[in-house]
């Protein structure tokens, strides 16, 4: 019988590491550590799951430890394999959804409750024979900004895009659409958990500087088009913490009261929600932050992955929106 040579074997161990660590596909870190004892050793001793997962995902590298409650007794540098790589899994194979579960704040409301934040998590332009939209308050310096802040349906997801759908006004002359003239994204975590117990939207305050934004986007041009309007990151981005604000920059509409206004439908975050298999735990204030990892959740959610499609918007998509040079 002829013998079979691991040719890794015959390489020095830094150069053998440096070939493995040219993979840039967790899938194939993984194949790669099954080839035998040796290239397992390679990939879980030095931690290239995880180091992939890094340079794919920086935001990740604000995690201090990982929790996996099933394997409590494994040793660290396994653990942080297993973990690692199921991540890089689900970032790639978990469904696709609108990822906004409710409204936070908003800078400012014209006229509340009527154009409260609450009417753009309604998928469409009207609601009950009337206008459902937001609508910021009036402003004669059409560059003042507006900001929306949303909770997202988990502390811990990817997002790949963010829809924004500007409300056009049926009943004024000229059908009017009361979108901003350009937008930019940021996505974080509060500053303290105890303070999001308070109703910014009732008491019509705006929440933005009780978080911590730790991504914020490139400035996207807006079309005035009543229409959902597509803004697809330039890569998608790890939201640790889950909550996300819009920042809607210049105004390029005036009402019959002749001041500036920024008027949104609908608005969605397309992402993939990575709990409950994946969780984060901030402490108090956070500085220390868990990540927690529940293997049998993450199989189950694994077995459902090919029966869910992608949600697709209800409305036709703006093609020509595109990142500021």
């Amino acid at each position: 019988m002829e013998s079979q040579i691991d040719f890794f074997e015959w390489l020095e161990p830094d150069v053998a590491l440096k070939i493995l660590t040219c993979l840039d596909d967790a899938a194939d870190l993984v194949r790669a550590s099954a080839v035998s004892r040796y290239w397992q050793n390679i990939v879980v001793s030095n931690g290239l799951s995880k180091k992939l997962c890094m340079r794919t995902f920086p935001e990740l590298a604000t995690i201090t430890r990982v929790v996996e409650p099933s394997h409590d007794n494994s040793g660290e540098t396994e653990r942080d394999h297993r973990v690692y790589a199921s991540l890089s899994r689900a970032f790639t194979t978990f469904p696709l959804a609108n990822c906004i579960a409710n409204p936070v704040s908003a800078s400012s409301t014209d006229r509340y409750p009527a154009e409260s934040i609450i009417n753009t998590m309604v998928p469409m332009n009207s609601f009950l024979r009337r206008g459902s939209y937001w609508s910021s308050r009036g402003s004669d310096d059409p560059e003042t900004p507006e900001t929306l802040v949303y909770n997202l349906t988990a502390s811990f997801c990817v997002i790949t895009e963010i829809n924004l759908h500007p409300f056009q006004d049926l009943y004024d002359w000229g059908f009017p659409v009361y979108s901003s003239g350009f937008v930019r994204f940021r996505m974080g975590h509060p500053e303290s958990w105890r303070e999001l117990n308070y109703d910014f939207i009732e008491a019509q305050e705006c929440a933005d500087d009780k978080f911590i934004w730790t991504y914020t986007s490139p400035v996207y041009p807006m079309a005035q088009e009543n229409l959902l309007q597509r803004f697809k990151l330039p890569e998608p981005v790890v939201c640790i913490g889950g909550y996300l604000q819009i920042e809607l920059l210049g105004r390029v509409q005036k009402a019959c009261d002749d001041k500036y206004y920024i008027c949104v439908a609908h608005v969605q975050a397309i992402g993939r929600k990575l709990s409950p298999a994946f969780s984060v735990e901030f402490s108090e204030p956070p500085n220390d932050l868990s990540l927690k990892y529940d293997a049998e959740e993450f199989g189950s959610l694994l077995s459902t992955c090919g029966s869910v499609s992608r949600a697709k918007p209800s409305l036709r998509i703006a093609k020509n929106s595109g990142v500021l040079d």
